[in-house]
């Protein structure tokens, strides 16, 4: 059972200052706190652009925190260096150093993962967005979300708040699991107005990670579509979701963001006013639910635990009150997915 975890992430991205590890090429840090799990070591190993994203790293950041909160231990924290090269490197080198669980934030650390993995056996792994099943690792769990599902929801909202009839959808990365938000926000459009334009676009193509920490190209990108008419863009991009809100905020359009409550973590307050909604992928709760799992030692390795609608794995934000008069619109779309009235897809129409 997913335990319920605050949307408030802010105050906890804040905490733990971060260090410069020369070997890893990334960053390292450590936090403890007293408990009954004061021997706990957990290694965190994040995606690219590491902690500071204000949405998919920090929400991870966020669950080891409040993990840790409850048990006691200490955490240490990797990022993958320039290129993301050396991602293998980081999770050996907290395996060599003692830390377990090792959680692998993102779907590339895919094959990483399950190699060192296999050559720590007596270590458990977790990957957040990559499934464990049918990979031989006993000892790997994935931490899985249907981003599709909390989507179509982010879709149904921009539908019912657009004044132009027309909204926009930018991802980081094109790749398989950014098509999920994407198919998802247009299915749940479309649902709501079949005859909506929908602008796509992405910010780097597949294999190329720099699409998650570019906002200057996401601010380029919106800015596109909101001079073609757009009144709303919704990001699936990491850190250049910000430039995704300052290009709303530039034109006095919205925006909707993505894994975080994006209303909570913006320090400035006129990239609050445009964030209409978040769709919320709660990989805090999902992280902090595997920590208590291992603690407790009830971790079943190789395999995966979904987070979807039905689990309130995903769904969206209500932060600033924009969506509330639209709440039971949304309410309804959701129990209809739970219901498996409505079946959300998973790769975009054309």
């Amino acid at each position: 059972m997913m335990k319920a975890a605050a949307l408030l992430l802010a105050g906890s991205m804040a905490l733990a200052a971060c260090a410069s590890d020369e070997k890893s090429g990334g960053t390292a840090s450590e936090s403890s706190a007293s408990g009954g799990g004061k021997d706990l070591k957990i290694g965190l190993a994040y995606d690219t652009g590491g902690r500071g994203d204000r949405s998919f790293n920090d929400s991870a950041y966020a669950g080891v925190e409040a993990a840790i909160k409850e048990h006691g231990g200490k955490l240490s924290e990797l990022s993958p260096n320039a290129d993301a090269s050396n991602r293998a490197d980081l999770l050996t080198q907290l395996a060599d150093q003692g830390y377990n669980p090792i959680i692998a934030v993102g779907f590339a650390y895919g094959q990483d993962v399950v190699t060192v993995a296999k050559q720590y056996p007596d270590v458990d792994f977790a990957i957040v967005d990559s499934s464990a099943e049918g990979q031989g690792a006993d000892n790997l769990t994935g931490l899985l979300f249907a981003e599709n599902e909390g989507s179509f929801l982010a879709g149904v909202a921009a539908a019912l708040k657009t004044e132009t009839n027309h909204i926009g959808f930018v991802g980081g990365v094109d790749t398989e699991l950014i098509h999920k938000f994407e198919a998802g926000y247009v299915a749940g459009a479309t649902a709501v107005k079949p005859d909506i334009t929908v602008d796509r676009q992405y910010i780097s193509p597949e294999g190329d990670f720099s699409g998650f920490n570019d906002p200057a190209k996401g601010k380029i990108v919106a800015q596109g579509m909101f001079d073609a008419g757009a009144d709303i863009v919704y990001h699936a991009a990491g850190g250049s979701g910000l430039g995704v809100f300052q290009a709303a905020a530039a034109a006095g359009k919205r925006a909707i963001g993505v894994d975080s409550d994006q209303y909570q973590t913006v320090d400035d307050p006129a990239l609050q006013a445009v964030i209409m909604t978040s769709m919320l992928k709660r990989v805090d709760n999902a992280v902090q639910a595997y920590i208590d799992s291992f603690v407790d030692g009830s971790v079943k390795g190789g395999s995966d635990v979904i987070n979807d609608l039905s689990t309130d794995g995903v769904g969206l934000a209500t932060s600033g009150g924009f969506i509330d008069d639209i709440k039971s619109d949304i309410d309804e779309y959701k129990q209809k997915i739970v219901d498996g009235e409505i079946t959300v897809p998973t790769e975009p129409t054309k």
